[in-house]
């Protein structure tokens, strides 16, 4: 602990605090789980005409939005423990709602891709703890934020030996976001910026999870 201690320092907060937060951000996983489910069920064209423009369906469909929601709940709480805690409310919240809209008011029962989300949601508390260290000091802390902007690019970009494509204007916001998110001085960012490059570039033909990522 002293060890992770010197990369980043957990600042305590009271017992009603933590409730307080833990609360808030299961009811935003609820609400956003209710939401996603809804603009799903919904055909585009009952939509308003910014949502449609906007392509909300397909953006909540896709795993950037969640990972980036993930990263800044982590990086934003007080502690690692807080940060594992808390995500792990979020997800609760959001595929709890998600699922249950889909089972009992859509009705239908997606079996595998619930299992994908509920082992995705047990596995946050361990990612969120790691995550919470990127707004930290050194090495580790710059080399956390670097994979972290690694992954968001690979949400908001397609790129080939002779291409180079914006996935989506909201993919496109979420890739400046996590700059600002992770922000902590202009050497940092500047670092973080060219070594994630490198890496996206070299790995971006490289998929995951059946293309998931």
């Amino acid at each position: 602990m002293e060890f992770l201690n010197r990369i980043r320092k957990p600042v305590h907060i009271s017992i009603r605090r933590k409730l307080v937060n833990t609360i808030l951000i299961l009811v935003l996983g609820v609400l956003l789980g209710i939401i996603s489910k809804f603009l799903d069920e919904t055909a585009s064209n009952y939509l308003p005409l910014f949502l449609q423009k906007l392509d909300l369906r397909n953006f909540f469909s896709r795993m950037g939005f969640w990972v980036f929601t993930a990263v800044l709940i982590s990086v934003y709480s007080k502690t690692p423990f807080r940060a594992a805690v808390n995500v792990f409310t979020f997800f609760v919240g959001m595929v709890g709602s998600y699922y249950l809209y889909t089972v009992f008011i859509a009705g239908f029962f997606p079996k595998n891709y619930m299992m994908i989300w509920i082992i995705m949601a047990f596995i946050s508390p361990f990612l969120s703890f790691i995550c919470w260290y990127a707004k930290g000091n050194g090495i580790i802390a710059g080399s956390i934020s670097m994979l972290i902007f690694v992954f968001i690019s690979r949400q908001a970009f397609a790129f080939g030996f002779w291409y180079f494509d914006v996935t989506g204007t909201l993919e496109l916001l979420l890739w400046i976001a996590i700059m600002v998110v992770l922000y902590q001085s202009p050497k940092q960012i500047v670092m973080v910026f060219i070594s994630g490059m490198f890496i996206f570039a070299v790995t971006a033909q490289i998929r995951f999870f059946g293309g998931m990522l």
